[in-house]
């Protein structure tokens, strides 16, 4: 690790550093209207985090999920890509710089650029990183760029877009993958994990492909995705800390939330998928573990672990939502 805490406790300790002092009441009520915003139709002429209070408040609201759900997606890339590392990584649309601390906690001594169109998220980035990121990240570039058709790429080993897609055009969209597909060789695209948020992980996908790169996770292959449109969707899910300042925020009470998202990774270089990705929560029976799979024939399927597998069953019970199967010891 990069620095004197893991990556997670450093972005937990610059939030608490940053929220110190902010009524929690002037703060929930900043989250609100960002909920509200968020869940309507966003205009793609102006950016949601208008100024400071909106960005301490979207900051203690969505910066510990994005991080943590991007974090699984880098996870995933590792694990295909295990000797791969980027030098350098360019994060659209990164705003307070959720991804890039991810990416700064992935890997040591990565070049980043930070490019979003809401100067005041850039700042509290900047500011954030320099009160407690990772050294690469401390080092960041954060750069003003309006995220759509007109946004232009400079060519980069890793490019992260992580909960952007829903603020673009259908059109701009397409462009942002194509244009991401064309600068990087490696693409993390990261949306929440809705129906909706799902269906735009799949166009980026399709776009990703198209331009010649191959799907790392989480699917098993770079065919098309096996499930029928409208039945069902791909998603996962990440276990998040709350501060307790982040629970008065969000209006919880437990210590931790789990963040449902979708993704897809893509890469330009040789990368091993899994052999089957754990498609939703594992069912522990008695005797038996029942896992729903995607499997690299481009197929779901039920696989049913009992106690007569003997070393298997064990590593079922103890496999997790988004894991690969079989565990690599037991291939």
């Amino acid at each position: 690790m990069n620095d004197t805490l893991p990556t997670s406790e450093a972005l937990r300790a610059a939030l608490a550093g940053l929220l110190d002092g902010l009524p929690p009441k002037q703060a929930a009520q900043a989250v609100d209207r960002l909920i509200a915003s968020y869940r309507g139709t966003t205009p793609t002429d102006a950016p949601v985090l208008r100024d400071r209070a909106d960005v301490v408040a979207y900051a203690a609201y969505r910066m510990p999920a994005t991080f943590e759900a991007v974090r699984a997606a880098l996870d995933a890339l590792r694990e295909a890509a295990p000797e791969w590392a980027p030098a350098t990584h360019t994060d659209v649309g990164g705003g307070t710089g959720a991804a890039s601390w991810a990416v700064a906690g992935a890997w040591d001594g990565t070049d980043t650029t930070v490019l979003d169109w809401a100067e005041p998220a850039l700042a509290l980035g900047r500011e954030l990183a320099e009160a407690g990121g990772p050294p690469g990240l401390r080092a960041a570039r954060w750069q003003r760029a309006r995220i759509g058709s007109a946004l232009e790429l400079a060519p980069t080993d890793l490019v992260t877009v992580s909960y952007v897609l829903k603020e673009l055009t259908p059109a701009a969209r397409t462009e942002l993958a194509d244009a991401a597909a064309g600068a990087a060789q490696a693409v993390v695209v990261v949306e929440p994990g809705t129906p909706d948020g799902y269906a735009r992980v799949i166009e980026a996908r399709d776009r990703l492909i198209a331009a010649g790169m191959t799907v790392a996770a989480p699917c098993p292959h770079s065919s098309a995705c096996p499930i029928e449109p409208g039945t069902d969707w791909c998603h996962f899910s990440a276990r998040v800390s709350r501060s307790s300042l982040h629970r008065q925020v969000k209006g919880g009470t437990l210590s931790h939330e789990d963040e449902k998202f979708s993704y897809v990774v893509a890469t330009r270089f040789p990368v091993e998928p899994v052999a089957a990705r754990v498609t939703r929560r594992p069912q522990i029976r008695k005797g038996q573990v029942l896992l729903e799979l995607c499997t690299r024939d481009e197929a779901l399927r039920r696989e049913t672990v009992t106690k007569r597998h003997g070393a298997l069953y064990r590593a079922a019970r103890d496999t997790d939502w988004g894991d690969a199967w079989p565990p690599p010891e037991q291939d």
